[in-house]
C-alpha cells in the first residue's frame, strides 16, 4: 500500500506544475466613433506575452502584456457626423492586465482519478491598464477585458490556446483627439467610450513542479 501511494505521489510530482509562461500573436478589432457596428471592418494586429499561475485544474490567474494596433474609418459607417465630416485613424496600444480564468473541464494530463482532460473551453475576465498613441497624441486609461478561450495540451508541459477578449476602455480618445465625442454626447457610458478586441493564438510552457519531492509515510 505504501508503494502504491508513493508511486501516485511521484506521478503527481512529474505532471503538476505551478506556472506557465509563453506568448502569442493575433488580430485586433475596434468599436468607437469611427466604427459603431462591424468589429473587424479594419482589423489590425496584436502580440502578447503571458505569465500564468495555475492554482488547480479549474482555476488559473494570468498576467499579460499586449502590444498591438487599432484602425478605423468613419467613411464606412451609415452614421453621418456633423458637416458630413469623415475620420480615420491608426493607433498603437500597450496593455498590462491581470486576468482570472475558469476552465469548464479539469485541465491537464495524468492523474486519471481526477478526470483531467487535454482540452477545455474557459471564460476569463479581469482588469487592465492601456496606454496608446494616436496621431501624435497619447494617454493612459483603465479597461475591463473579458471573454472566452480554448486550451489544448499536446504534451504534459506544452499548451496551445486561442482566446477572444473584448476590452471596454474608460476613455473616448483611443481613436484620437478628433474623435473625442464628435456627436456632442457628454455623458453616455456606452457611447463616450471606446472598445477594442484581441483574438490571439498562444503557445506556453509550464514549469516549477508543485511537489518536486513528495514523501508519504504510512
Amino acid at each position: 500500500m505504501i508503494i502504491i501511494f508513493a508511486g501516485a505521489g511521484n506521478i503527481r510530482a512529474q505532471e503538476d506544475y505551478r506556472f506557465d509562461i509563453g506568448g502569442g500573436i493575433g488580430m485586433t478589432g475596434y468599436l468607437g466613433d469611427a466604427n459603431t457596428s462591424n468589429l473587424y471592418s479594419h482589423p489590425s494586429w496584436d502580440a502578447e506575452v503571458l505569465f500564468r499561475y495555475i492554482a488547480n485544474p479549474r482555476w488559473a490567474f494570468k498576467t499579460d502584456f499586449y502590444v498591438g494596433g487599432l484602425a478605423g474609418n468613419s467613411a464606412d459607417m451609415t452614421n453621418i457626423f456633423p458637416n458630413d465630416e469623415t475620420y480615420k485613424f491608426t493607433s498603437t496600444f500597450y496593455e498590462l492586465g491581470e486576468m482570472a480564468e475558469f476552465n469548464f473541464f479539469s485541465y491537464g494530463i495524468g492523474e486519471y482519478y481526477r478526470h483531467l482532460k487535454k482540452f477545455t473551453p474557459y471564460i476569463t475576465g479581469g482588469l487592465a491598464m492601456t496606454a496608446w498613441s494616436t496621431q501624435g497624441k497619447g494617454g493612459v486609461a483603465f479597461c475591463i477585458p473579458f471573454g472566452f478561450g480554448f486550451k489544448f495540451k499536446p504534451s504534459k508541459r506544452l499548451n496551445l490556446g486561442l482566446e477572444f477578449l473584448m476590452k471596454k476602455t474608460f476613455t473616448d480618445r483611443l481613436d484620437g483627439p478628433l474623435l473625442d465625442d464628435p456627436m456632442g454626447i457628454e455623458s453616455s457610458f456606452m457611447k463616450n467610450t471606446d472598445w477594442y478586441s484581441t483574438l490571439t493564438f498562444t503557445v506556453s510552457y509550464e514549469f516549477s513542479k508543485r511537489c518536486a519531492t513528495c514523501n508519504y509515510k504510512d
